[in-house]
Protein backbone atom coordinates (compact mmCIF):
# COMPACT_ATOMS: atom_id res chain seq x y z
CA UNK A 1 0.00 0.00 0.00
CA UNK A 2 2.56 2.69 0.36
CA UNK A 3 2.38 3.48 -3.38
CA UNK A 4 -0.85 4.85 -3.11
CA UNK A 5 -1.11 8.14 -4.00
CA UNK A 6 -2.41 10.30 -0.81
CA UNK A 7 -5.40 12.68 -1.01
CA UNK A 8 -4.54 13.63 2.08
CA UNK A 9 -1.53 13.95 4.27
CA UNK A 10 -2.13 14.72 7.94
CA UNK A 11 1.00 15.89 9.76
CA UNK A 12 1.51 15.47 13.62
CA UNK A 13 3.09 18.60 15.41
CA UNK A 14 5.23 18.10 18.42
CA UNK A 15 8.55 16.18 16.86
CA UNK A 16 7.33 16.05 13.25
CA UNK A 17 6.86 19.52 13.18
CA UNK A 18 9.06 21.69 15.39
CA UNK A 19 11.20 20.07 17.69
CA UNK A 20 9.98 20.57 21.02
CA UNK A 21 9.70 16.69 22.50
CA UNK A 22 12.85 17.38 24.31
CA UNK A 23 12.27 20.85 25.97
CA UNK A 24 8.39 19.60 26.99
CA UNK A 25 9.32 16.20 28.42
CA UNK A 26 12.03 17.48 30.48
CA UNK A 27 9.59 19.96 32.02
CA UNK A 28 7.23 17.37 32.70
CA UNK A 29 9.40 15.05 34.38
CA UNK A 30 10.66 17.71 36.73
CA UNK A 31 6.84 19.15 37.09
CA UNK A 32 5.64 15.40 37.98
CA UNK A 33 8.65 14.78 40.35
CA UNK A 34 7.73 18.02 42.25
CA UNK A 35 4.17 16.79 42.16
CA UNK A 36 5.47 13.30 44.34
CA UNK A 37 5.36 11.06 41.25
CA UNK A 38 8.95 9.95 40.84
CA UNK A 39 10.27 9.77 37.15
CA UNK A 40 12.44 10.64 34.91
CA UNK A 41 12.82 12.67 31.43
CA UNK A 42 13.68 9.30 29.61
CA UNK A 43 10.48 7.44 31.13
CA UNK A 44 8.54 10.76 30.17
CA UNK A 45 9.87 11.13 26.43
CA UNK A 46 9.48 7.13 26.14
CA UNK A 47 5.71 7.30 27.63
CA UNK A 48 4.29 10.24 27.32
CA UNK A 49 4.98 11.93 23.91
CA UNK A 50 2.44 12.43 21.66
CA UNK A 51 -0.15 12.79 24.09
CA UNK A 52 -2.23 15.46 25.63
CA UNK A 53 -1.54 16.66 29.07
CA UNK A 54 -4.99 15.68 29.98
CA UNK A 55 -4.68 12.61 29.44
CA UNK A 56 -1.67 12.24 31.14
CA UNK A 57 -2.86 13.18 34.12
CA UNK A 58 -5.62 11.21 34.01
CA UNK A 59 -3.42 7.87 33.80
CA UNK A 60 -1.57 8.81 36.46
CA UNK A 61 -3.92 9.68 39.01
CA UNK A 62 -5.89 5.86 37.93
CA UNK A 63 -2.57 3.93 38.02
CA UNK A 64 -1.43 5.78 41.45
CA UNK A 65 -2.33 8.19 44.31
CA UNK A 66 -0.93 11.02 43.04
CA UNK A 67 -2.83 14.32 42.75
CA UNK A 68 -1.43 17.07 40.21
CA UNK A 69 -4.31 19.45 40.61
CA UNK A 70 -7.54 20.80 39.00
CA UNK A 71 -5.05 23.56 37.46
CA UNK A 72 -2.11 21.09 35.79
CA UNK A 73 -3.55 21.34 32.26
CA UNK A 74 -4.14 25.47 32.88
CA UNK A 75 -1.21 26.12 34.25
CA UNK A 76 1.07 24.11 31.70
CA UNK A 77 -0.60 25.41 28.73
CA UNK A 78 -0.16 28.96 30.93
CA UNK A 79 3.77 28.41 30.74
CA UNK A 80 4.39 27.18 27.40
CA UNK A 81 4.60 30.29 25.42
CA UNK A 82 7.66 31.05 27.95
CA UNK A 83 8.92 27.17 27.36
CA UNK A 84 8.85 27.59 23.95
CA UNK A 85 10.07 31.49 23.44
CA UNK A 86 13.76 30.23 22.67
CA UNK A 87 14.84 26.80 21.29
CA UNK A 88 12.18 25.62 18.97
CA UNK A 89 13.26 24.73 15.45
CA UNK A 90 11.57 22.79 12.56
CA UNK A 91 12.22 19.40 12.34
CA UNK A 92 15.10 19.53 9.66
CA UNK A 93 13.99 18.79 6.00
CA UNK A 94 10.39 19.03 6.92
CA UNK A 95 9.60 22.65 5.40
CA UNK A 96 10.29 21.16 1.74
CA UNK A 97 8.47 17.90 2.34
CA UNK A 98 5.49 20.15 3.22
CA UNK A 99 5.86 22.50 0.25
CA UNK A 100 6.36 19.78 -2.23
CA UNK A 101 2.81 18.47 -0.88
CA UNK A 102 1.22 21.87 -1.22
CA UNK A 103 2.76 22.28 -4.69
CA UNK A 104 1.58 18.87 -5.91
CA UNK A 105 -2.03 20.04 -5.30
CA UNK A 106 -2.50 17.60 -2.18
CA UNK A 107 -4.24 18.27 0.33
CA UNK A 108 -2.64 18.41 3.60
CA UNK A 109 -3.82 19.40 7.86
CA UNK A 110 -1.69 19.45 10.89
CA UNK A 111 -3.71 17.37 13.87
CA UNK A 112 -2.00 16.86 16.88
CA UNK A 113 -2.75 16.32 20.88
CA UNK A 114 -1.44 20.23 21.06
CA UNK A 115 -4.11 22.70 21.43
CA UNK A 116 -4.29 25.47 18.62
CA UNK A 117 -3.08 27.81 21.07
CA UNK A 118 0.64 25.91 21.68
CA UNK A 119 0.80 25.38 17.33
CA UNK A 120 0.23 28.96 17.01
CA UNK A 121 3.64 29.50 19.88
CA UNK A 122 5.45 26.42 17.95
CA UNK A 123 4.79 26.64 14.49
CA UNK A 124 5.02 30.64 14.57
CA UNK A 125 8.56 30.15 15.91
CA UNK A 126 9.92 27.96 13.26
CA UNK A 127 8.01 29.99 10.09
CA UNK A 128 5.48 27.33 9.42
CA UNK A 129 2.07 28.78 10.70
CA UNK A 130 1.35 30.26 7.15
CA UNK A 131 1.59 26.60 5.77
CA UNK A 132 -0.49 25.56 8.29
CA UNK A 133 -3.39 27.86 9.30
CA UNK A 134 -5.67 26.68 6.64
CA UNK A 135 -6.64 23.51 8.44
CA UNK A 136 -5.56 23.12 12.00
CA UNK A 137 -7.00 20.15 14.47
CA UNK A 138 -6.33 19.52 18.07
CA UNK A 139 -7.13 16.42 20.21
CA UNK A 140 -9.56 19.01 22.28
CA UNK A 141 -12.04 19.41 19.76
CA UNK A 142 -12.70 15.95 20.33
CA UNK A 143 -13.46 13.27 23.16
CA UNK A 144 -10.71 11.07 22.90
CA UNK A 145 -7.41 11.96 22.03
CA UNK A 146 -4.24 9.79 20.78
CA UNK A 147 -3.96 6.89 20.86
CA UNK A 148 -7.51 6.84 19.89
CA UNK A 149 -8.44 7.29 15.86
CA UNK A 150 -11.07 10.32 16.49
CA UNK A 151 -8.61 12.87 16.12
CA UNK A 152 -7.60 11.60 12.59
CA UNK A 153 -10.99 10.54 11.65
CA UNK A 154 -12.05 14.23 12.63
CA UNK A 155 -9.44 15.74 10.63
CA UNK A 156 -9.95 13.74 7.44
CA UNK A 157 -13.62 14.22 7.40
CA UNK A 158 -13.82 17.96 8.12
CA UNK A 159 -11.55 18.01 4.99
CA UNK A 160 -13.63 16.07 3.11
CA UNK A 161 -11.49 12.51 2.83
CA UNK A 162 -12.00 8.82 3.31
CA UNK A 163 -9.82 7.23 6.06
CA UNK A 164 -8.47 5.15 3.07
CA UNK A 165 -7.27 8.27 0.97
CA UNK A 166 -5.49 9.49 4.29
CA UNK A 167 -1.75 8.96 5.68
CA UNK A 168 -0.44 10.18 8.78
CA UNK A 169 3.44 11.88 9.78
CA UNK A 170 3.97 10.43 13.39
CA UNK A 171 6.10 9.92 15.38
CA UNK A 172 5.11 9.00 18.67
CA UNK A 173 3.73 5.13 19.09
CA UNK A 174 0.39 6.86 20.24
CA UNK A 175 0.42 8.52 17.41
CA UNK A 176 1.21 5.68 15.29
CA UNK A 177 -1.23 3.71 17.19
CA UNK A 178 -4.32 6.21 15.85
CA UNK A 179 -3.52 6.68 12.47
CA UNK A 180 -3.45 2.55 12.24
CA UNK A 181 -6.87 2.62 13.82
CA UNK A 182 -8.34 5.21 12.52
CA UNK A 183 -7.81 3.11 8.73
CA UNK A 184 -4.87 5.23 7.33
CA UNK A 185 -1.43 4.54 6.49
CA UNK A 186 1.27 5.42 8.79
CA UNK A 187 4.79 6.81 7.87
CA UNK A 188 6.80 7.38 11.19
CA UNK A 189 9.68 9.14 11.98
CA UNK A 190 12.31 7.94 14.52
CA UNK A 191 15.09 10.51 13.58
CA UNK A 192 15.26 11.31 17.47
CA UNK A 193 17.68 9.44 18.90
CA UNK A 194 14.33 9.17 22.07
CA UNK A 195 12.31 7.44 19.41
CA UNK A 196 10.30 4.63 20.50
CA UNK A 197 11.56 2.36 17.38
CA UNK A 198 10.27 -0.77 18.50
CA UNK A 199 7.03 0.18 19.43
CA UNK A 200 6.37 2.25 16.23
CA UNK A 201 7.27 -1.17 14.08
CA UNK A 202 4.43 -2.99 17.25
CA UNK A 203 1.98 -0.21 16.30
CA UNK A 204 2.25 -0.72 12.19
CA UNK A 205 3.92 2.27 11.56
CA UNK A 206 6.15 2.30 7.66
CA UNK A 207 9.42 3.74 9.68
CA UNK A 208 11.86 6.42 7.89
CA UNK A 209 14.75 8.50 9.99
CA UNK A 210 15.17 11.21 7.73
CA UNK A 211 12.59 14.08 6.28
CA UNK A 212 14.58 13.67 3.44
CA UNK A 213 13.27 10.33 2.59
CA UNK A 214 9.76 10.79 2.88
CA UNK A 215 9.19 12.09 -0.98
CA UNK A 216 10.47 8.60 -1.55
CA UNK A 217 8.18 6.94 0.19
CA UNK A 218 5.16 8.99 0.52
CA UNK A 219 4.21 9.41 -3.77
CA UNK A 220 3.03 12.86 -4.50
CA UNK A 221 3.27 13.02 -7.92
Amino acid sequence: MPGVLPRLVIFDCDGILVDTENLANRRLAEWLNAAGYPTSFEYCRKNFSGRSMASVQKQIEEETSVRLGADFVDRWNAGLPDLFAHGVEAIPYVREFVEAVRSAGIAYCVATSARVSKMHITLGQTGLLPLFEHAMFSSTMVARGKPFPDLFLHAARTMGFAPADCVVIEDSVAGTQAGIAAGMRVFSYHGDPYSDRDGLIQAGGILFNDMRELAGLVPIH
